[in-house]
C-alpha cells in the first residue's frame, strides 16, 4: 500500500502538516505522536509476554494461584 512513496511524498505531507497545524503546534504534535507510539509498543510487548510468564507446574500440589485457606495452630 505504501510501497510507492518516495522522499518527495514525505516532503509534500510535511508541507501540508505545516500549513494545517502551523509551526508552533507541530513540535507538540510530533511529541504526542511519539509518546502514543511508545505507549502502544509497550502495551503490545506486555500483552505478548503475559501468557508466557505463568508456566503450568507438573506438581498438582504446587501453588496454582488459588487462595490458600488459613489454618490456625491449636
Amino acid at each position: 500500500m505504501l510501497h510507492n512513496l518516495t522522499g518527495w511524498h514525505a516532503l509534500i505531507v510535511l508541507a501540508i502538516l505545516l500549513l494545517v497545524f502551523g509551526s508552533t503546534k507541530l513540535p507538540s504534535l510530533a511529541k504526542g505522536v511519539g509518546q502514543s507510539l511508545r505507549i502502544l509498543k509497550d502495551e503490545a510487548r506486555d500483552t505478548s509476554t503475559a501468557p508466557t510468564e505463568r508456566v503450568a507446574s507438573a506438581d498438582p500440589t504446587a501453588d496454582d494461584g488459588a487462595p490458600v485457606p488459613i489454618r490456625h495452630a491449636s
